[in-house]
């Protein structure tokens, strides 16, 4: 993503040489997030439950072994989603199986999980969502969670 152009003050267009004004982490969010539906903690296990969407947590390992996994969501690290999430990628999941697959990624709290549902959508995947206020609303709407094995 990318900040907005300087321009002329005759509003041409770009100034030659413009140099783009960065983004806000908050103004990066409110872009992203205005590009699809986010979904909340009910109805992503909903969807989950039934198999219209494939659940994916994307939180570090230590907050997985500290406040436990949701029963039945993929695991994979923030740095391999892409990879692994590709349909047309050599080191797909198994689960990625077309760009049609309905994915709400989940994080810690719901900010990681945004800018990853925004990079599945570049890669196609339309369907891409996160889930609002990630881990710690799905717990705070007692839904399963089960202790992580080591």
């Amino acid at each position: 993503m990318s900040g907005t152009k300087e321009t002329p003050a005759d509003g041409t267009g770009p100034a030659a040489g413009a140099v783009e004004r960065p983004l806000g982490i908050d103004a990066l969010l409110e872009r992203v997030r205005a590009g699809y539906r986010r979904v909340e903690a009910r109805e992503a296990h909903e969807a989950a439950r039934t198999g219209a969407a494939l659940l994916v947590d994307i939180r570090y390992a230590a907050l997985r072994e500290r406040d436990g996994l949701i029963p039945g969501a993929l695991v994979i690290e923030r740095n391999e989603l892409e990879w692994r999430l590709d349909p047309q990628g050599s080191h797909r999941a198994p689960e990625a199986t077309g760009h049609d697959l309905r994915v709400v990624v989940l994080c810690n709290e719901g900010y990681a999980s945004s800018l990853a549902a925004a990079s599945l959508h570049q890669l196609g995947l339309h369907r891409a969502t996160d889930l609002v206020g990630g881990f710690q609303a799905w717990r705070a709407q007692g839904l399963p969670v089960e202790p992580a094995t080591r």
